[in-house]
């Protein structure tokens, strides 16, 4: 049985996408493919950070405890987690699922079961915009969501650019 490294999962309210404000269950998986310089949770893509071994089952147990609709796929990158499909079709069954991605993976093997993506492109003041995939803009949809975070009046001017490019 595959199993996953949770860091946490805690319930709140979304912050950010279409379901912002919407009580959602976070379940922040460990790791990161990126070291962005406004990282909040460089914690839990340390090598040493703490977390728990759970299957899909046990994730997706803990989350309906909490009696929500929503549930929240965060990390780090929790696309890069091993057979996060599985997970994602666990989850998919019994919630409404945002994946909160960094949009540094190709998100065209993730579209089938269909979540809600918020995807954070990494604006020039992040340092990590090399690692952008703009062919993630394509398989964007009218549910999903396209986080900038500004640094600078240059990041400003990139995400209008960005804007204007994919609508």
């Amino acid at each position: 049985m595959n199993t996953y490294k949770v860091v946490e999962i805690f319930e709140s309210i979304n912050g950010e996408g279409m379901k912002a404000g919407e009580l959602s269950v976070f379940v922040r998986l460990c790791g990161c493919n990126l070291h962005c310089s406004y990282c909040d949770t460089s914690w839990a893509n340390e090598k040493d950070a703490p977390y728990q071994e759970m299957t899909a089952r046990q994730i997706v147990q803990k989350a309906e405890a909490y009696g929500t609709k929503n549930v929240t796929l965060t990390g780090g990158e929790p696309l890069l987690a091993e057979h996060v499909l599985e997970l994602l079709e666990a989850l998919s069954e019994k919630f409404c699922v945002e994946i909160e991605t960094n949009g540094a993976v190709d998100l065209a093997a993730f579209c089938e079961e269909r979540p809600v993506f918020t995807m954070d492109y990494k604006l020039p003041s992040s340092g990590c915009e090399e690692h952008m995939i703009t062919e993630n803009m394509k398989l964007l949809q009218k549910n999903d969501t396209v986080k900038f975070v500004s640094g600078s009046q240059e990041d400003l001017l990139k995400a209008l650019e960005l804007i204007r490019t994919y609508d």
